[in-house]
């Protein structure tokens, strides 16, 4: 079984946050992808585009679009894309209606990496998983579920991932 090469689109959010001392709050100064990558000890080819580091709540249209321009251009056929929880329904809506002939899987984690029982770790070996078994479309990957890109949303009272139809 031949093995393709996965690109890791990072858009930052809550995944690639880290604590601030000094200011006491959430900022970014890297992405986290190369180290997971390490700690997971990911042997398959890996292509990381470092997109933007924002929070999700400030993702623009622009910026989704450009998310989109590099799916659509990547030499590869799976992409993950690492993101913030709070508007990456949008994104997979983007993507998901420009009908991409690509297999592509978007999560994040609601407890930045670099924090104790952070889900990050987790969610990104199911993305990775799921990128590499699925067929062509856009998927979410939280809370140890994949999702189809136009069912599913955000609870947030529940901090949870869910079915649209449930």
């Amino acid at each position: 079984m031949s093995v393709e090469p996965v690109r890791i689109i990072v858009t930052g959010g809550t995944f690639d946050k880290h604590y601030d001392e000094i200011k006491g709050e959430l900022t970014f100064t890297e992405t986290h992808v190369p180290e997971v990558l390490r700690r997971a000890r990911v042997s398959i080819p890996v292509e990381v585009e470092l997109n933007q580091l924002i929070d999700s709540l400030f993702m623009q249209d622009e910026n989704r679009r450009s998310v989109l321009e590099l799916c659509a251009r990547a030499p590869e056929s799976r992409i993950i894309i690492t993101h913030g929880t709070d508007t990456m329904t949008q994104t997979a809506e983007l993507l998901g209606g420009a009908g991409i002939d690509k297999t592509i899987v978007i999560t994040g984690a609601m407890i930045p990496y670099k924090i104790l029982d952070s889900d990050a770790l987790f969610n990104f070996g199911t993305a990775f998983a799921a990128v590499q078994l699925l067929p062509s479309g856009v998927y979410i990957s939280m809370n140890g579920r994949i999702f189809s890109w136009n069912d599913v949303r955000k609870n947030k009272s529940k901090g949870v991932f869910e079915e649209v139809r449930e």
